[in-house]
């Protein structure tokens, strides 16, 4: 299939809508005005349902109906609109129920500007709204990647029955790249997938021996009762980060000075000042985790080689994934950090600057 040259907020839309995506809620918010423009245009071209809601408090929760149902379903928003899911988004976890959440992240706190950045790590990584829950959450770092993480993304929450987050920034939504789609899945397929879940979703109110109509709830009463369901939750999540955990090793060896990490697009900008700096004859290695959570510890860790004499963290925040970096290293090596906030990106020059000055 011939590539096509995409924006970001519309190419996750397209990969959505072919991943057997039938149901879409979501209220319009800059930067990721595009993808719901996109499925209002597209989604009754495949009998699909589009509503725009009143709030994304009102998205969210139709979201959380929809998934109980056991079919496809999505929203989208940027930074401040996906604070207000976040009650909503605890709900769905502690229901376990599958569904696919994009945050095309703009600066903040606050309204902040409708510039990029990676402010929401935390939100997103650390559970972001109340209880003891985890999203497995995704960090494309190109457009082509965007696209295909919509896939993955339905096909982990199926798995799981977790939410999942693909954390992208309002320059991935707003660049145009080259994407090449997958084909979409049929209507027979789309059928199958819903069939799947009839074992513990909302059926309809039918008087079938085989069709039950199941409860969907979040609330526990009994303390015991809640705690082993949150025990059970977290024996989930301990097998997410089995077998969940996804990264890049780039220009990795064993004779590495620095290691850099970085996530998302900030990543990209990382590459190209390595680039740079092994032209001069500096060997600088950079692991990019793409599932931010489950997070790559071990893969940090092992990347430490016997020259490395410093783990550099860049971001598009203040430091937030630097914790977890900092577990990952363990005391082996000092960890630095640079960032830019406030919506504005660093250059592969000021890149190139900081990690000559490590040398």
């Amino acid at each position: 299939m011939a590539k096509i040259l995409m924006k970001g907020n519309e190419a996750v839309a397209e990969a959505a809508i072919r991943s057997g995506c039938r149901l879409y809620f979501a209220y319009p918010i800059t930067p990721q005005s595009e993808l719901i423009e996109y499925m209002a245009r597209m989604m009754p071209k495949v009998n699909g349902t589009f509503l725009q809601a009143e709030s994304e408090v009102a998205a969210i929760n139709m979201v959380y109906g929809a998934a109980g149902c056991g079919k496809r379903v999505m929203t989208s928003s940027s930074s401040p609109g996906i604070s207000l899911k976040m009650e909503g988004i605890s709900y769905i976890a502690g229901a376990q129920l599958p569904c696919v959440i994009v945050n095309v992240q703009r600066g903040g706190p606050g309204l902040g500007d409708i510039q990029p950045a990676q402010g929401d790590y935390y939100q997103a990584t650390k559970g972001g709204g109340h209880g003891d829950y985890r999203l497995i959450v995704l960090a494309p770092s190109s457009v082509q990647e965007f696209a295909d993480m919509a896939s993955e993304a339905f096909d982990l929450a199926d798995k799981y029955r977790n939410p999942v987050m693909i954390l992208a920034d309002g320059m991935l939504g707003q660049m145009m790249e080259p994407v090449e789609f997958k084909e979409p899945k049929s209507d027979e397929e789309i059928a199958e997938m819903w069939r799947r879940h009839e074992s513990w979703c909302i059926c309809p109110n039918e008087d079938e021996p085989n069709k039950h109509h199941h409860e969907i709830n979040s609330l526990e009463i009994d303390p015991q009762v809640l705690e082993q369901h949150v025990n059970r939750l977290y024996k989930k999540y301990a097998e997410i980060e089995k077998n969940e955990i996804k990264y890049e090793e780039y220009n990795v060896s064993d004779d590495n000075e620095i290691l850099c990490v970085a996530w998302g697009t900030a990543s990209r900008v990382v590459k190209s000042a390595i680039n740079e700096v092994k032209a001069q004859g500096k060997n600088v290695g950079l692991i990019r985790p793409i599932n931010v959570w489950p997070f790559p510890y071990e893969a940090i860790a092992q990347a430490i080689g016997p020259k490395v004499k410093k783990v550099y963290v860049f971001e598009l925040n203040t430091g937030q994934m630097l914790d977890d970096v900092k577990i990952a290293v363990n005391g082996k090596v000092p960890v630095e950090f640079w960032g830019k906030v406030g919506g504005i990106v660093f250059t592969p020059a000021e890149i190139k600057t900081k990690l000559e000055e490590c040398f």
